[in-house]
């Protein structure tokens, strides 16, 4: 009963870390990624796409994304979906594709992607003490319930918090390396 507590608990904080991770994809570092366009879709016959299933998404160097799709008749529409996608660059439309042009990050500019990151990072710190207080409540009800004892249930929150401090030492380093990677010019 308890180790499937644990179990849940370490399961619900990895994946809060996986989230936070996903999220700084979004995040502008000095080397310009193709996951700025993530969230980027077109109409494509009815159904908003994600522009890599309509067409070839790439970096070429560190400042240049060239967006290639399968259907040239597509162009003017992937053109219109990156420039209200608001990614930090205005596409430039030469006939056959579509390449993106991002300018150097400024000093301002990297350390906002360093204070929206840490907004990520304290986001899943929230979500690991909220996981850590869920499983404290099922330890409770089980103490209450007579399941387990006093000494059971102490135990085990103690074994929880451990839990919780290894993953929030983890988001802390995490948070410490995506600092270093985005103020490194």
């Amino acid at each position: 009963m308890l180790n499937e507590i644990y179990n849940e608990c370490k399961t619900k904080m990895q994946a809060s870390i996986e989230h936070m991770q996903r999220d700084f994809k979004t995040l502008r570092t000095g080397k310009v990624t193709t996951s700025v366009l993530d969230n980027v879709k077109i109409d494509y016959y009815g159904t908003p796409t994600p522009l890599d299933q309509i067409g070839s998404v790439i970096a070429v160097d560190a400042t240049t994304i060239v967006v290639n799709p399968w259907e040239k008749n597509l162009l003017s529409d992937v053109e219109n979906a990156i420039s209200k996608g608001n990614v930090g660059a205005t596409p430039n439309n030469d006939g056959n594709q579509i390449k993106l042009f991002f300018p150097a990050m400024t000093v301002e500019q990297r350390q906002d992607s360093v204070k929206q990151m840490k907004g990520m990072g304290e986001n899943a710190k929230v979500s690991v003490r909220n996981d850590r207080k869920h499983s404290n409540d099922k330890i409770k009800k089980l103490e209450k319930d007579k399941e387990i004892t006093a000494d059971e249930s102490k135990s085990a929150q103690d074994t929880i918090q451990k839990t919780t401090d290894k993953y929030a030492t983890n988001i802390e380093q995490i948070l410490k390396d995506k600092e270093a990677e985005i103020l490194k010019v």
